[in-house]
Order: structure tokens, then sequence, then C-alpha cells
């Protein structure tokens, strides 16, 4: 069955669906990016900048260091939950055994490094490069494989091989941008702006 515009309604309305899970997407981007630079630049922001360059000196100025770390790992909570949920809505299911600690831990990690810590909008820019990378080495190395193997057989075994293996292409792929990114811009994509005194 088709639309009016030449469409599978079933694609139609997948399309959809896509487009408005960016939508809210990018909603929950923008607000978390706007309460997060009002936080940085407030007291509070420094606050917390200053507990987290010297914590021995910002609690000998009478700052709760204890309470802030608190109050920090809550919010910091409550983002990666709703970054979850998003995630959950997205996959239409919660399975435990689809989690991978590779995936959602050392990448985010990575996402970080490579933008720069200390800096949210960084931390958005590494988020953006690195999932690009991870979504599209596989294609890019499953080209580059046959390209390079274009003179075996089809049924040459290291050329199936290397084919059957082109998903670990991403982690090389991760892997030799995180040690270039080390080496070039070790503060990150985009460094942390000290602030001027």
């Amino acid at each position: 069955m088709a639309s009016d515009w030449g469409v599978a309604v079933t694609e139609a309305s997948s399309l959809f669906v896509k487009v408005c899970y960016a939508g809210l997407f990018i909603f929950v981007v923008v607000i978390l990016m706007y309460l997060s630079e009002l936080a940085l630049k407030s007291p509070w922001g420094r606050m917390m900048r200053a507990i987290r360059d010297n914590e021995t000196a910002a609690a000998a100025m009478g700052k709760d260091v204890v309470k802030r770390h608190l109050i920090v790992f809550v919010v910091g909570s409550a983002v990666i939950g709703m970054a979850g949920a998003m995630l959950t809505t997205l996959d239409g299911q919660f399975t435990p055994l689809g989690y991978q600690p590779l995936r959602f831990t050392f990448l985010i990690w990575v996402m970080v490094i490579i933008g720069g810590s200390g800096n949210n909008w960084g931390a958005v820019l590494g988020g953006f490069f690195i999932w690009f990378f991870w979504i599209e080495a596989e294609p890019i190395g499953l080209w580059l494989i046959e390209v390079l193997t274009s003179f075996m057989d089809e049924g040459h075994w290291l050329r199936t091989s290397l084919i059957e293996n082109a998903a670990h292409m991403r982690l090389a792929t991760v892997g030799i941008i995180l040690l270039l990114a080390l080496r070039y811009f070790p503060r990150g994509l985009l460094p942390e702006q000290k602030a001027s005194s």
C-alpha cells in the first residue's frame, strides 16, 4: 500500500517517528546546554570549579566539599536518567543484555576526552564526532577491505575473514582517533577556557 507521495505507509510512519525523536533530542540537548551554561557562569559554577581544582583550598574557605560532591552526583544522575529514558524510547525496549560496557561507558569517556573535558560545548562536539565515526566506521571499513582485497578471489579465506570482521573497524577507528587526539589535542577539540581574572 502506498501513500499519495509514492512512499509506503510503514516507511512514512517510521520516518515520522524518527523526525519526531530527532526534534525531541534537539529540544532536550538545547535545554540541558542552556541550563549547563547558566550553572557554569553562576557563582555556584565557579565554586564547583574551585572544588574540582583544589578541594583542600575550597574546604579551607568554608565550602562543604562532601555536600557539593553529593549535589553534583544527584544532578549528573538526573541527566543520565533522562538520557537513559530517551535511549529506551528510541529502542522501544530495555534489555540489560543489550547494553555493553564498551559502548555505554568507554565510548562516552572517549567522547568527553575528544571534545574537551570541562567544556559543555566540547562534550557535545565530542559526542557527535565520535558517534559519527562509530556509525560510519563499519561501512567505510567494509568498502576499504573490499578495495584492498579486490585482487583476491571471492572465496579467498583472508578476504572472507576480513569482510566478516568489518564491524571491528569501529574499535580500531575510535582507538586511532583517540590516539591522534591525545597526541595533537591533549586538552580536546574545544578545551576549557580559563576564566580571566
